[in-house]
């Protein structure tokens, strides 16, 4: 759908795919198509879940460095928040999102993932927020979602020091979800969502959205949230055919509604 970014969809599944050779360096105009793609995933009903994929080779490899050399406060002041913003979309998915992540996921790639549910990483993948080694820091998310996952210590560590991590670091402290062979990586990513092709999607967004919502607020707050979803589900017709399907001890046909 765009000159870097584009949607695929097939089976249920939507594949947000970076193609900018040879790192996939997120500049300007891969920020607002990668904005594009994630609106694009989120409207159409035939996309059940979703997988952000760099290709064979990397995920990618940060921003485009070449655009900060000449960028003044001024400038970013004014293009922060859309920096930001292209990563919420795909966090606001609210549909099952995973990283497919081969080669290197680094600064701005990293933060990409990390706006996904969860990371599958290649054996060989590198992961990380260099950014400290610019003299700045990450500014699309990775201060906030990386410590949410993995605690403020260990986010610190990383982005302090700017240094990478391994698939096997990344999988002890919670960066990577799954670790497989590069050429298995969205295979595995396909696996690991594919059952939520044919779930109860209004039920799989409302968890979705109760828990995410739930982490930038007090406890009281969040079981309000969670409460007020809960309820709503009893609208739907897969609350109807879950409930049912269960009495009648029968699989249940979820139909997204």
């Amino acid at each position: 759908m765009g000159e870097f970014v584009r949607l695929e969809v097939a089976d249920g599944i939507g594949t947000i795919r970076l193609e900018r050779p040879p790192m996939n360096a997120l500049n300007t105009r891969v920020q607002e198509e990668l904005r594009e793609a994630a609106q694009a995933a989120t409207a159409d009903e035939q996309v059940r879940a979703v997988i952000v994929f760099g290709g064979e080779k990397v995920f990618a490899a940060g921003a485009d460095i070449t655009e900060f050399t000449t960028v003044t406060y001024q400038d970013m002041v004014a293009r922060a928040a859309a920096l930001s913003g292209a990563f919420d979309a795909v966090a606001r998915i609210p549909k099952p999102v995973v990283a497919a992540i081969t080669g290197w996921a680094l600064g701005g790639g990293c933060e990409l993932a990390l706006a996904c549910d969860w990371r599958v990483v290649a054996d060989d993948a590198k992961l990380g927020q260099p950014e400290i080694r610019l003299g700045i820091i990450p500014g699309a998310g990775g201060t906030q979602r990386l410590a949410r996952l993995i605690g403020p210590a260990r986010a610190k560590d990383l982005i302090f020091s700017g240094r990478m991590v391994d698939a096997e670091e990344a999988l002890r402290i919670g960066l990577a979800d799954r670790v497989v062979p590069a050429a298995e990586v969205y295979s595995a990513a396909t696996e690991l969502v594919r059952s939520y092709t044919t779930g109860p999607a209004l039920a799989l967004r409302a968890a979705k959205q109760a828990i995410d919502g739930g982490l930038s607020v007090d406890l009281a707050a969040g079981l309000a949230l969670e409460s007020h979803l809960f309820a709503g589900l009893f609208a739907t017709d897969d609350r109807v055919e879950g409930t049912t399907a269960f009495v009648e001890k029968r699989k249940p046909k979820f139909t997204g509604r």
